[in-house]
């Protein structure tokens, strides 16, 4: 592990901890300059390739997922730990899924899901788009939905 500040390779692990999400917290000092500095290692599990709805393919992207649903909880009272945490959560449920491929409506499904338990408005948000919601009355048959739920 490369030192962040002079960029020697040589360092020492002072401390070690594991997380609930399976990663491993290592804080670790520089034998050259002294400083020390955390990393975080976690196991890189295959995901499935997502299929889309016109049939084209592509890679899991955990950074597109994290974008949409930071998107949908702009300025809602959801942290940033709690959107990282549905974040791991689908990325975790789609590995032990097991399947090469996956439809992206399935992962649709589970942020709608995930977003519904975190912040109604951010779900709503996320399904206008996610649902093709084009018009104020399927709107409102959306909110009754959740409302009656």
């Amino acid at each position: 592990m490369r030192c962040p500040y002079c960029q020697d390779e040589h360092s020492k692990v002072l401390d070690t901890t594991h997380d609930s999400r399976g990663g491993v917290r290592r804080r670790r000092e520089c034998e050259n300059c002294g400083q020390r500095f955390s990393t975080y290692e976690r196991p890189i599990l295959a995901t499935p390739l997502i299929v889309k709805r016109g049939g084209t393919r592509e890679d899991f992207s955990r950074v597109k997922l994290d974008e949409g649903i930071r998107i949908a909880c702009a300025k809602r009272p959801v942290s940033a730990a709690e959107i990282d945490h549905l974040v791991n959560e689908i990325e975790s449920a789609l590995q032990k899924m097991g399947r090469e491929e996956v439809s992206s409506r399935v992962v649709g499904d589970m942020v709608m899901a995930g977003l519904k338990r975190l912040d109604q408005i951010a779900y709503i948000r996320f399904a206008i788009v996610y649902l093709h919601l084009d018009d104020l009355q399927s709107i409102r048959k959306e909110i009754d939905r959740l409302l009656e739920s």
